[in-house]
């Protein structure tokens, strides 16, 4: 069994799908953080510079989409590992809450028991 499907197994089809996507929706703002837009804004000088110097398009357009290319990459690149992060910090956090409601219904079942014990003890 992989470790997918035993966190599956643990917690539930349901709360796995709302941790998914929690994990998605939080790692998708997290893309694009300051080191980012320093670096797209970098490549904005330069490519300014470059057309301010005359150089041909020809240079220009391949340093410009070279550019946005590496920012695209190390944003889904950043994204990818904020969602491992994130993934395994829900999943951990539902299987929590799944433990702790296993565990409030196991002491209502032993407390409902050792009422019942008692009921038969005093008769």
């Amino acid at each position: 069994m992989t470790e997918q499907s035993e966190v599956a197994a643990e917690i539930g089809p349901e709360l796995e799908r709302a941790a998914i996507r929690k994990a998605r929706d939080r790692a998708a703002s997290g893309k694009w953080d300051l080191n980012v837009a320093i670096f797209l804004f970098a490549v904005l000088i330069i490519v300014i510079i470059l057309l301010y110097q005359e150089v041909g398009i020809e240079v220009v357009a391949p340093v410009a989409i070279f550019g946005l290319a590496m920012v695209w990459l190390v944003g889904y690149r950043r994204g990818k590992q904020l969602y491992q992060h994130f993934l395994e910090e829900e999943i951990a956090t539902a299987k929590r809450e799944v433990d702790k409601t296993l565990g409030a219904i196991e002491e209502t079942i032993e407390d409902r028991v050792q009422r019942a014990l008692r009921n038969r003890m005093k008769r």
